[in-house]
């Protein structure tokens, strides 16, 4: 599982400006099961992504595509974890730990 913080490099106007195509790139990978929750920090200084059931080299890909990502107004920091413990609603993403 990864838990993927985006933190805004741009004025807040201006990631306003790209909200929709942001949305609707969180909307395509909630379609694809990839994504599991996202929201704003508090303060709005970003936001935060839980996503599972891909690589590593596969969600930085997904982050490089992020509307935010492209237009230069955040940057990701991405962190992987083994979610061996779950609420019943995540159970789906519960992992085995390697090794």
């Amino acid at each position: 599982m990864f838990v993927m913080e985006l933190t805004y490099i741009a004025p807040l106007e201006a990631v306003e400006e790209q909200l929709d195509a942001h949305m609707a790139w969180l909307d395509a990978h909630y379609a694809s099961g990839v994504f599991l929750a996202s929201g704003r920090k508090v303060p709005r200084d970003g936001g935060i992504i839980l996503a599972s059931g891909v690589s590593r080299e596969e969600i930085e890909k997904i982050a490089e595509e992020d509307p935010f990502t492209t237009a230069g107004l955040c940057e990701y920091r991405i962190t992987e974890f083994v979610a061996t413990k779950t609420s019943p609603s995540l159970s789906a993403a519960r992992e085995t730990p390697r090794g």
